[in-house]
C-alpha cells in the first residue's frame, strides 16, 4: 500500500506537471494571423496595388494621347478639301475667260471653237453669247473657293465693256492636268470702295523724330542713287537690297511719325517708324519733273547714340488719313 501510495503520490505530480507544461506552450504558440505576419500582407497588397496603378497609366496615357491628337496620316477635318489644283485651275479660268468674255462680230464661230476646249464636249454653244459685242480686259485671279478635292469656283476681276466686275467660273478638276469648266459662268458686281477709318492716334516721340529726320534723307538718297553708301544707315548685319538705278530720285522727307518706347521693348530701342517720301521719276527737267508720293513703314534701332534702318516696306495706312 505505501509503495502503491509512494507512485500513485509520484505520479500524481507529474500527471499534473505534464497538463500544465502542455498549457503553457499552447499559450507560447503564436496563432496564425497573430504577431507581424499580417503587416507582411499589407504591404503586400499596398505594392500590387502601385504596380497596377502605374501598369494603368503607362498603357491608358499613350492610348489617349492617340485618341485626342489626329495623326499626320489622318489630318484634321478642317484640313480636308485642300488638295485641290488651285493654282492650275485659276491659270485655267483665266484662259477661259479671255475667250468668253471677248465676242466680236462675224467671230462667233471662232468664239465656239475657242471654248470647246474648256466646257464639256458637245456644250461650247450653249455658252454663246448673243447680241452686242463684249470685251473683257484686266482679267485677274480674286481667290478659289473650293468645295472639295474635284470642284471649286474661281472668281475673276475683268473690266467688262469698260465697268469693273466679277466673274464667278465654276471649274471640275480630275487632277492638275485635267480641268473642265463644269457650268454656266456668273457676272457680279465688283466689289465696293471702302470708307476708311480715321487712323488711331499715336503719341509722337518729338525727340526721337527729330533725330530721324536728320538721317533719313541720307538713307533714302543712298537706298536710290546711291548704294554703295546704304551700309552706313543700316543695322550691322542686315541687308537691305536698294532700288533699281535710275529708278526714283529721292527729292525730300515730307513726314515721319515715330511712336513712343513701350515697356516691353526690352533692353533693345526698336521703333516701327512712318515716313512719306517725295520721288521724282527720273526723265523729267528740275522743279518740273513728274514727282510720286509713297509711304515707308521703317523698323528703326537706335544704337550708340544713332539709329539705324533694319527693314523698310510699304506702310499698311499713310499718315494724315
Amino acid at each position: 500500500m505505501a509503495r502503491r501510495s509512494t507512485a500513485q503520490g509520484g505520479g500524481a505530480p507529474e500527471a499534473a506537471d505534464g497538463p500544465r507544461e502542455g498549457a503553457a506552450e499552447r499559450l507560447r504558440r503564436p496563432r496564425a494571423g497573430s504577431g507581424g505576419r499580417w503587416w507582411v500582407w499589407v504591404g503586400r497588397a499596398v505594392l500590387w496595388a502601385f504596380i497596377i496603378v502605374v501598369l494603368f497609366n503607362g498603357i491608358w496615357h499613350p492610348l489617349r494621347e492617340g485618341f485626342a491628337t489626329p495623326s499626320a496620316e489622318e489630318p484634321a477635318e478642317q484640313e480636308e478639301g485642300t488638295s485641290f489644283p488651285e493654282t492650275a485651275a485659276a491659270a485655267f479660268a483665266v484662259r477661259f475667260a479671255e475667250h468668253y468674255l471677248n465676242v466680236e462680230e462675224g467671230g462667233r464661230k471662232e468664239r465656239a471653237e475657242a471654248l470647246a476646249a474648256f466646257v464639256p464636249d458637245g456644250a461650247a454653244s450653249s455658252y454663246e453669247i448673243s447680241g452686242a459685242p463684249l470685251t473683257g480686259t484686266e482679267i485677274q485671279v480674286v481667290q478659289v473657293d473650293a468645295a472639295d478635292d474635284n470642284n471649286a469656283v474661281v472668281t475673276l476681276a475683268a473690266d467688262v465693256n469698260g465697268s469693273p466686275m466679277t466673274l464667278d467660273v465654276p471649274v471640275y478638276a480630275a487632277d492638275p492636268s485635267s480641268l473642265v469648266v463644269s457650268g454656266q459662268p456668273a457676272l457680279l458686281a465688283a466689289p465696293d470702295k471702302a470708307d476708311l477709318p480715321e487712323a488711331p492716334g499715336v503719341d509722337v516721340d518729338t525727340d526721337a523724330r527729330a533725330e530721324l529726320e536728320s538721317m533719313l534723307p541720307a538713307f533714302f538718297e543712298a537706298y536710290s542713287a546711291t548704294p554703295e553708301h546704304l551700309s552706313q544707315y543700316v543695322e550691322s548685319g542686315v541687308q537691305i537690297a536698294p532700288l533699281p538705278a535710275d529708278t526714283l530720285v529721292f527729292d525730300k522727307l515730307e513726314e515721319v511719325a515715330v511712336p513712343g518706347r513701350t515697356a516691353a521693348a526690352g533692353d533693345e530701342d526698336v521703333r516701327q517708324a512712318v515716313a512719306e517720301v517725295v520721288w521724282r521719276i527720273p526723265g523729267g527737267s528740275g522743279d518740273d519733273g513728274a514727282t510720286l508720293t509713297q509711304s515707308y513703314q521703317l523698323t528703326v534701332v537706335e544704337s550708340g547714340g544713332k539709329w539705324y534702318v533694319r527693314d523698310i516696306q510699304g506702310s499698311p495706312q499713310a499718315l494724315g488719313r
